[in-house]
C-alpha cells in the first residue's frame, strides 16, 4: 500500500446545507480518481459514504464518512459531513481534522441556513476554505447570483476559478480562469474531457475574473503588490506561490462551478485541490497541552517525530466493534505500537490500522503525520481523546461540541431493559458526542438531549435495532420547586399512637418563615428547658428534610424555608426518634400550607439567531411562551434575540423555530434561575400531580 508524507496530503471536509450534493460529489471524486468503477446513487442507496441502513432509508447523511483518492501524486482525504443541523456535531469533528473546508452550495437556492452555520464553524476553526457551486445543470441555476450571495454572506475573499459556459440542462463546459482554457465534459461516467481555447464571446469575462484573481493574490504582501504594479502581471511561479499563501492565510476562497450528477467540472477542482490546497505541513501544526507541565505547545506534522494521534470520531461497526477514526498529528503510527491516553493515563495498543473508503477498510502497516486512518477495538479511548508517545505526553485541544437544544425523557416499554438501554445510550454518545444522556434523580427520569428531534428519534430507533429494546420518548417532567411567601409563628403537631405495649409519642411546635431565593433550608433549635430532649432534635430535622424532598403541593422539592423548633413535649417511655421524625413531618406539612405556599419554575436564558425577516414572528412566539425579551443584537444578516423563557414552554422549541424560519433559525439555552409560577399554571400542575397520585392508588 502506498504511503504519503505530510506535504503530499490534503485533508478536505465537504460541508454545507442538506441536499447540496456533498455525498454525490464525494462519489464522483472517487469515480474520477479510479477508486470505484461505477457511480453510486443516493436514491438507490449504493453510495460509498452513505452506507448505513438509516442513511439509505432516509436518503441523508447522518454521520461523517471518511474517504480518500489519489490525484496527481497527492492523497486527498475527503470527509463527507451531514447537512442536517441535527448532526452538526459530526461537522465539527470533521472540521477539527481538516486543512481545508469546502462549502457546497446549490446553484438555484444559493446560501442556505446549513451553509451559514458551517460558515461560522470555518471561522471558529480558522480554516482555509473553498466554495463549490453545485447543480449548475438545474434549470433554475443562478451561478453569478449565488456567487455574489456567497461573497456577501460567507466570505468577501470569494474569487471565481471556474464558471459555467452555459447553465441549466445544457451545462457541459466550464471555463477555468487560472488555466485560461475551456473544458467540455462528456457523458457522466465517460471520463471524457476536451480542452479548448475560451470562446471569443467569453474572453473578456474570463479575463475580468482572472484579473480579480491576480489582484487578490497580489494583495497578500508588499513584494507581490509592487511586482504587479510595475509589470502589470505576475509570473507563473509568483502566481502559484501567492495563490497557495492567499488560501492559507484565508484571504482567498476559490469558487468552482460543478455538476456532481453530470460529472462536470470535477477534474478542474481536483487539479486545483492537489496543487493549491494547504497540506498539514503548510498549516504548521496543531496546538496541544503538555500534560506534565500544563503548558501550550505546537505539535508539528513531522513523520520522524514522536507519535501523537487524535480520535475525532467513533463508529460502532457490526461484527467489528468500535472503530476509532483518527488523525496523526506527529510521527508515524504503526500496528502494534503502544501509546498513552493522557486523559485516563491508560496505555493502548494499536492493533489493526486501516484507511477507509466509507465502510471499506484497507489494512495498512503504518500511517504518517498529517494523514487520517482508523483503528479497531481500543479499550479505553474515545472521541476527543489523544494517544501520544510517553516521550511527548500531550493532549490535542479537544473539539467543543454544541450544547443540547432539545430534550426528551426515555421510557422503557418493558421492565428489565434498563441495563441494555444504559449501555446502548452510552455507545450512542461515544459515536456522537453532541448527543447527551443523563439520569435526573430529582424527576427520576433518563433524559436524552441533542440538536434536534431527528437525532433523538434515531437514537430510539438504534436502540431497537442494535439492542432489541423498545422505548418511548416523552416530554420530561419539569423540576418545579415549592416554597412559601408567608410566615407562621406557631404551628403544632402531636404524634400519639397507642396499640398495646409501648406506644409512640412526639410533640413539636414550629415557627416557619421564607428565606431569600436560592438560600435553601435553615433549621434552628430554640428549645429551652429540655422540653424536647437533645437526642430527638436530629430526628426532627431529618423529618423536615425528608418532607421537603418529597414536597407538599406537587411532589417537588421545597426550598428557601427557615424552620425554628421552639417548643414541644415528650413521654419518658413512648417517645423515640421515629415518633419525633413523624411529628416533624406532619407539622411541616401543616405549617407549609398556612404560609402562602407557591410553586417556582426553572427559567432558561435563550439566545435565538434569526434572519431579519423572521424576527417579528420569532419574538411573537417567544411572548406566547411566557417569555421576556431581554435585548437584541445584530450579526451581519442575522438578529440575535436574548430572552428568558420557562423550561416548561421550551419542549421541542428547536422544531418550532425551524418551522417559523424555514430552517434558518438556531438557538442555544442555559439555565438562569427559578421564578414564581403564575397561579393558573400552578393550579394545573397541582391538579395533574393529585390526579397521578389517585391513579397510582
Amino acid at each position: 500500500m502506498k504511503e504519503y508524507n505530510p506535504e503530499s496530503i490534503r485533508n478536505i471536509a465537504l460541508i454545507g446545507h442538506g441536499g447540496s450534493g456533498k455525498t454525490s460529489l464525494s462519489e464522483i471524486m472517487l469515480f474520477t480518481a479510479g477508486e470505484i468503477n461505477r457511480i453510486g446513487n443516493i436514491l438507490e442507496g449504493n453510495t460509498v459514504s452513505d452506507y448505513t441502513a438509516n442513511e439509505i432509508e432516509k436518503q441523508i447523511s447522518i454521520s461523517t464518512s471518511l474517504m480518500h483518492v489519489e490525484w496527481n501524486g497527492v492523497k486527498i482525504n475527503i470527509l463527507d459531513t451531514p447537512g442536517y443541523s441535527d448532526f452538526i456535531g459530526d461537522v465539527k469533528s470533521a472540521m477539527k481534522v481538516s486543512d481545508t473546508a469546502v462549502m457546497v452550495l446549490k446553484a438555484a437556492e444559493g446560501v442556505e441556513v446549513g451553509s451559514e452555520m458551517s460558515g461560522r464553524f470555518i471561522n471558529e476553526f480558522a480554516l482555509p476554505s473553498a466554495i463549490i457551486i453545485n447543480k449548475i445543470d438545474n434549470e433554475h441555476s443562478a451561478f453569478t447570483e449565488t456567487f455574489e450571495k456567497a461573497k456577501d454572506r460567507l466570505t468577501n475573499g470569494a474569487i471565481i476559478i471556474t464558471y459555467p459556459l452555459t447553465e441549466g440542462v445544457a451545462f457541459d463546459t466550464v471555463i477555468d480562469v487560472l488555466k485560461m482554457k475551456a473544458y467540455k465534459y462528456g457523458e457522466a461516467g465517460s471520463k471524457k474531457i476536451i480542452e479548448s481555447e475560451i470562446p471569443a464571446d467569453q474572453l473578456s469575462r474570463a479575463q475580468e475574473y482572472r484579473t480579480q484573481l491576480i489582484e487578490k493574490v497580489a494583495e497578500i504582501n508588499e513584494e507581490l503588490m509592487n511586482k504587479y504594479f510595475e509589470e502589470g502581471a505576475l509570473s507563473d511561479s509568483d502566481l502559484q506561490n501567492g495563490l497557495k499563501l492567499a488560501i492559507l492565510n484565508r484571504s482567498f476562497t476559490p469558487v468552482f462551478a460543478l455538476s456532481s450528477t453530470k460529472v462536470i467540472g470535477i477534474n478542474n477542482f481536483l487539479d486545483f485541490a492537489a496543487n493549491y490546497f494547504p497540506s498539514p505541513i503548510d498549516r504548521g501544526g496543531e496546538e496541544a497541552t503538555l500534560a506534565s507541565k500544563n503548558e501550550k505547545i505546537k505539535v508539528k506534522p513531522d513523520p520522524t517525530g514522536e507519535p501523537v494521534l487524535f480520535v475525532f470520531k467513533t463508529v460502532a461497526e457490526q461484527h467489528v466493534g468500535e472503530l476509532s477514526l483518527f488523525k496523526v498529528y506527529s510521527g508515524t503510527v504503526k500496528a502494534g505500537l503502544d501509546l498513552l491516553n493522557e486523559s485516563n493515563n491508560k496505555t493502548e495498543r494499536l492493533s489493526q490500522l486501516s484507511i477507509l473508503n466509507g465502510r471499506t477498510r484497507k489494512e495498512v502497516q503504518q500511517i504518517h503525520a498529517g494523514d487520517l486512518g482508523a483503528v479497531v477495538k481500543l479499550k479505553d479511548t474515545h472521541t476527543n481523546n489523544t494517544l501520544a508517545s510517553k516521550n511527548l505526553p500531550v493532549v490535542i485541544t479537544p473539539i467543543v461540541f454544541p450544547e443540547a437544544v432539545i430534550r426528551s425523557a426515555i421510557i422503557p416499554k418493558a421492565k428489565g431493559d434498563e441495563d441494555k438501554i444504559a449501555s446502548g445510550l452510552h455507545t450512542l454518545h461515544e459515536e456522537d458526542p453532541s448527543f447527551f444522556v443523563t439520569f435526573d434523580p430529582e424527576i427520576s427520569q433518563t433524559i436524552i438531549s441533542g440538536q434536534g428531534e431527528l437525532q433523538l428519534s434515531l437514537a430510539a430507533k438504534r436502540l431497537k435495532e442494535r439492542y432489541k429494546v423498545d422505548v418511548d420518548l416523552v416530554e420530561p417532567k419539569i423540576p418545579y420547586r415549592e416554597t412559601i411567601k408567608g410566615r407562621v409563628d406557631d404551628v403544632e403537631y402531636k404524634h400519639k399512637k397507642q396499640s398495646g405495649g409501648r406506644g409512640q409519642y412526639g410533640h413539636v411546635h414550629f415557627k416557619m418563615e421564607p428565606l431569600p431565593r436560592g438560600t435553601g433550608f435553615e433549621f434552628v433549635n430554640a428549645i429551652v428547658g429540655g422540653v424536647v430532649p437533645g437526642r430527638f432534635i436530629p430526628a426532627v430535622e431529618k423529618g423536615i428534610i425528608e418532607t421537603m424532598g418529597k414536597g407538599v403541593l406537587s411532589g417537588n422539592q421545597v426550598v428557601d424555608v427557615k424552620v425554628t423548633l421552639h417548643f414541644g413535649s415528650y413521654h419518658d417511655v413512648d417517645s423515640d426518634e421515629m415518633s419525633f421524625k413523624l411529628a416533624a413531618n406532619q407539622c411541616f406539612k401543616k405549617g407549609f400550607l398556612e404560609c402562602k405556599p407557591c410553586l417556582l419554575e426553572p427559567i432558561y436564558e435563550i439566545e435565538v439567531i434569526v434572519p431579519d425577516e423572521y424576527m417579528g414572528d420569532v419574538m411573537g412566539d417567544i411572548s406566547s411562551r411566557r417569555g421576556k425579551i431581554l435585548g437584541m443584537d445584530s450579526d451581519g444578516h442575522f438578529q440575535i434575540i436574548k430572552a428568558e423563557v420557562p423550561l416548561s414552554e421550551l419542549y421541542k422549541y428547536s422544531s418550532q423555530l425551524r418551522s417559523l424560519t424555514q430552517g434558518r433559525g438556531a438557538h442555544k439555552r442555559k439555565f438562569s434561575h427559578y421564578e414564581e409560577v403564575p397561579k393558573e399554571v400552578e393550579q394545573k400542575v397541582i391538579d395533574e400531580y393529585n390526579k397521578s397520585r389517585e391513579e397510582e392508588k
